[in-house]
């Protein structure tokens, strides 16, 4: 499997705890959003273009699609590492995921997300990202 490729990374390390198992003893599979927004809010921050500054600079960026490709479960009390990589901006936010084991780096998921800007002024999503989103990144 390939590494995202990204000069925006940001990663955060967890432990899986009790109340994210599912029946079967594993981690639920819905709690993988989660996980993957921990990361992302991280990255976000390191931009200094989290939440709170989306909505200073009046865009929403809601998230339009998810993917998640369950390689292995995760399992109570795990350490896991969890990466996210900014891998597309012009006319979106698309940030990869990888989860890792930490112990033996192991991939045991990875996936996307993909969100839009949408101008809170008029409620209409953008065609290409604001210029703000540009300036975060150093490339204006």
């Amino acid at each position: 499997m390939r590494t995202p490729q990204s000069r925006w990374q940001k990663s955060v390390e967890l432990s899986i705890p009790f109340h994210d198992l599912d029946p079967m003893e594993i981690c639920w599979h819905g709690h993988y959003v989660r996980y993957f927004e921990l990361a992302r809010v991280a990255l976000l921050q390191s931009i200094d273009y989290d939440y709170p500054q989306m909505r200073e600079s009046g865009y929403a960026w809601p998230v339009i699609e998810v993917f998640i490709r369950y390689v292995q479960p995760l399992n109570y009390q795990q350490k896991i590492e969890v990466k996210a990589f900014l891998t597309e901006w012009e006319n979106r936010l698309k940030v990869d995921y990888l989860i890792l084991d930490c112990a033996t780096e192991k991939c045991l998921t990875r996936g996307h997300t993909v969100q839009v800007a949408v101008d809170m002024r008029i409620r209409e999503m953008c065609l290409e990202s604001p210029a703000i989103l540009f300036e975060k990144l150093g490339l204006k």
